[in-house]
């Protein structure tokens, strides 16, 4: 029915609407999904039925790929091609031609869910004027009882109704069904289920970075919080080849650089600030320059951040890069509450930290947040820091997902440290919210700020 009848109240006429309710781009881009994401299907078959697209041609293709992953066929624009030439369906769809320009129509699967819901939106908006269109022939039918007609209408409208109130929610067929393909993924892949952070004790008991996760790492000033997440950031990279932000809110990037420099060079911080180099530090400084050149590393040093102006950058390297994999904010008491200064600093963090992770949960990515730890610390004989150790924690104990305590013996007694380079340092896993607690060792190399796994004997 693409013509509808409207009526008009300044000319008591009725008038015909040409278009009903759609979204041929939001259509586009869903269908441009299925032939790159098997992730993609998974999410349209539990959300969208033939009937919510708007376009036959976009039906007819739509049902095709859903025939196809039924019989667990690969899917892409030849296969897709293929069984529409085989069954006399490619006319229908438009042909080759709307084939490749859904091909070369490159989606954004972060904002998959947002693009069902707005041809969902259309959809029930269609079946709402329908049922007003049903409504108004109804009262002209006389054959049949008043009651009857009422409430065969009441009926159709409580479905309507209830269609509108539960497209966010997943029938526990559906939820199960999602967790188990996830949990085949997984088994399939061997791998860690989350990000990993390089460090293989602390990946074993977290099974890495969880997206949607709130990860705190807190540790007193001097403790190794911006190296430990500089070496993390650097190691989820290498392995995932992900997109990492690192928002650093007290170094400048310049000496961010120059302590990665330090890092994967192994060169001295004195000798590389001072350019005291030899041949062979030049050569592999070189090396190191353009292996982390290629890295999708990006660093925003802008100071007194707030969440909202850290979601437009995320936004920003998302639209670029078409993903992202870990955000790092260094650290969590510089950051400024997009709201107006009217409560107590503990407020401000709570909301601050209630906010990143909504963020967290709005793409879909592990967010690592630095925290400083009070000075109550220091008045304790025992100095390994505790959850309430927290400074303002207002509500980061209780939003956080996971929380890493940093603790070396030596920053507290020089006797402590084993050699001259080399200290021991203790991760603690204080919380984490589906997984145990537990305490992780690595070795802090001290004189190249660079924290490396601790070799077992076998």
């Amino acid at each position: 029915m693409k013509d509808m009848t409207k009526f008009n109240e300044n000319s008591a006429s009725f008038t015909v609407e040409k278009y009903l309710p759609h979204n041929f781009l939001a259509e586009k881009t869903i269908l441009s999904s299925l032939l790159v994401s098997s992730e993609a299907i998974e999410s349209c078959l539990r959300s969208l039925t033939v009937e919510t697209f708007y376009f036959k041609n976009h039906q007819e293709l739509y049902k095709a790929i859903l025939a196809m992953y039924r019989r667990k066929l690969p899917i892409d624009i030849i296969t897709v091609n293929s069984f529409l030439q085989d069954n006399g369906l490619l006319s229908k769809t438009g042909g080759i031609k709307v084939l490749i320009e859904l091909i070369n129509h490159v989606p954004n699967l972060l904002y998959l869910d947002n693009y069902i819901k707005l041809v969902q939106d259309k959809f029930l908006r269609r079946s709402l004027i329908k049922f007003g269109y049903e409504a108004i022939n109804s009262g002209y039918i006389t054959n049949l009882p008043l009651e009857e007609i009422l409430n065969t209408l009441e009926g159709k409208l409580f479905n309507l109704t209830n269609e509108i109130q539960n497209s966010d929610i997943l029938t526990s067929v559906d939820l199960f069904s999602s967790i188990f393909f996830e949990l085949q993924q997984k088994s399939s892949q061997s791998m860690l289920g989350g990000l990993p952070s390089g460090f293989y004790d602390l990946d074993s008991l977290t099974q890495g970075f969880q997206k949607s996760d709130l990860i705190i790492v807190a540790g007193r000033p001097s403790m190794g919080k911006t190296a430990l997440c500089l070496n993390m950031a650097l190691n989820s990279i290498k392995s995932s080849q992900l997109p990492v932000l690192f928002f650093s809110l007290e170094m400048s990037k310049e000496q961010l650089a120059y302590r990665i420099l330090t890092s994967e060079t192994m060169i001295s911080p004195m000798r590389l600030r001072t350019a005291n180099l030899y041949k062979e530090d030049w050569i592999k400084l070189n090396e190191t320059m353009k292996e982390l050149a290629s890295l999708p590393l990006f660093i925003d040093d802008t100071a007194n951040l707030s969440v909202q102006e850290i979601r437009s950058k995320i936004k920003k390297i998302i639209f670029e890069h078409n993903q992202i994999g870990l955000i790092v904010i260094d650290y969590l008491q510089l950051m400024q509450s997009s709201k107006i200064k009217n409560e107590n600093r503990v407020q401000e963090l709570s909301q601050i930290t209630r906010s990143l992770k909504n963020l967290a949960r709005e793409f879909k990515v592990p967010v690592i947040a630095l925290s400083q730890l009070s000075r109550s610390v220091e008045s304790r004989t025992t100095k390994r820091p505790i959850l309430s150790d927290l400074r303002d924690s207002g509500s980061i104990e209780q939003d956080a997902d996971l929380v890493l305590m940093l603790y070396r013996e030596s920053y507290y007694n020089s006797k402590a440290k084993q050699d001259e380079n080399t200290d021991i340092t203790e991760l603690i896993i204080t919380k984490q919210r589906n997984g145990p607690i537990g305490t992780v060792e690595l070795n802090f190399n001290t004189a190249h700020t660079k924290f490396l796994n601790v070799e077992k004997e076998s």
